[in-house]
């Protein structure tokens, strides 16, 4: 059986019974590859998450001192969560740095999900400390031993919500993910898949905000609280409510970063790419008959991989089908990583349960 594999990013060439071909077939018949340089996000990515950590645990401390001195567990709390925070963003930074790792013999696709890894325990930590909190906060409902400093309370809940603002506003997003784009030349392609990749939102950044969204909200909450206590020193009972309010808050918003973490992790396939579409671009390509063991999965969220058997008819060039392959592909999906494996055709390929295409 005649087989033609191709890897973007790598110069494609046909095998034939083991031998490689003297002549290889590049896209567009050009140097295939582009320089891995570290993306324009993850360059962003680290600035915004330096900012981020030095304005999070300035305020952090300001926010312990607040809390101790105002007996207040909702100011202790955000302090707790600042604390992860501070504990996410810097696991973070980790994982951008050591995602630029080159590949090697047995990291062959690099250490991408190291960002992935990152998020996912940044969240589970917040998770970890909230259920502390809660606790904490029962705790302090049941024994009913605790006075709030109320003044000190509203100060420092206000420049919490100050400060959250400001962390927002340094890790907002502005990309947006855009699925299919028609584009005509492979080399445009190339470029296009640099820009693609600068523009989709960085995981980390992602876990970031939601982080900083929850603890703006938290701060809201805290501040109404203390104007409550203040006002209606005998309500102190809302100090450990906004506790368990709060903790309610971070699961809901934590918990699609946790989805969508797992889905990279099980090399599931990104919710943003057609698999049928992708099927029926490779079965227009005059000569394909039919396409097996297509996978496309997510190397990261801004990275996705995709494999696939490419079945053409007898006399059908595989070189030209190769090209055509990589060039409507690429056009339009601009994959991170993709190999093709070209088939002649063969009867049993009808009745074979691995050839065919999955639910």
């Amino acid at each position: 059986m005649m087989q033609v594999r191709l890897k973007l990013h790598t110069v494609s060439t046909i095998v034939t019974d083991g031998r490689k071909a003297p002549n290889p077939i590049t896209i567009a018949d050009e140097h295939c590859h582009s320089d891995r340089k570290e993306s324009t996000v993850d360059k962003r990515a680290r600035r915004k998450l330096i900012t981020a950590t030095i304005l999070c645990v300035t305020f952090m401390i300001a926010e312990c001192i607040g809390g101790y001195l105002s007996s207040s567990l909702a100011i202790a709390t955000d302090a707790a969560h600042l604390l992860t925070d501070f504990a996410g963003f810097m696991i973070s930074l980790f994982a951008i740095w050591i995602a630029q790792r080159k590949p090697t013999r047995y990291m062959p696709f690099g250490w991408h999900r190291a960002e992935v890894i990152g998020a996912l325990t940044s969240v589970l930590t917040i998770w970890v400390v909230t259920g502390v909190l809660v606790y904490m906060a029962v705790e302090r409902i049941i024994n009913d031993n605790y006075e709030i400093e109320a003044v000190i309370m509203l100060i420092t809940s206000a420049i919490g919500v100050v400060v959250n603002i400001v962390l927002g506003l340094t890790l907002h997003q502005h990309g947006h993910t855009h699925g299919n784009r028609s584009i005509r030349h492979v080399e445009e392609a190339v470029d296009a898949h640099v820009a693609d990749s600068s523009q989709r939102t960085n995981i980390n950044i992602r876990a970031a905000f939601i982080h900083v969204l929850g603890d703006f909200i938290q701060s809201i909450g805290v501040f109404i609280a203390a104007l409550i206590i203040f006002f209606l020193p005998t309500w102190k009972i809302v100090d450990p409510i906004c506790t368990f309010l709060f903790s309610i808050l971070v699961l809901i918003t934590t918990f699609a970063i946790i989805k969508e973490a797992i889905v990279v992790l099980m090399e599931g396939m990104p919710k943003d790419v057609d698999f049928n579409d992708v099927l029926n671009t490779f079965l227009s390509i005059e000569g394909v008959v039919a396409v097996h063991n297509l996978r496309i999965w997510a190397l990261t969220l801004d990275k996705t991989a995709l494999a696939a058997h490419v079945v053409i008819k007898p006399g059908v060039s595989p070189s030209d089908v190769l090209k055509e392959a990589s060039k409507k592909i690429h056009g339009k999906y601009n994959f991170f990583e993709m190999t093709l494996q070209i088939e002649n055709f063969q009867p049993k390929m009808e009745y074979c349960k691995q050839c065919q295409v999955p639910n």
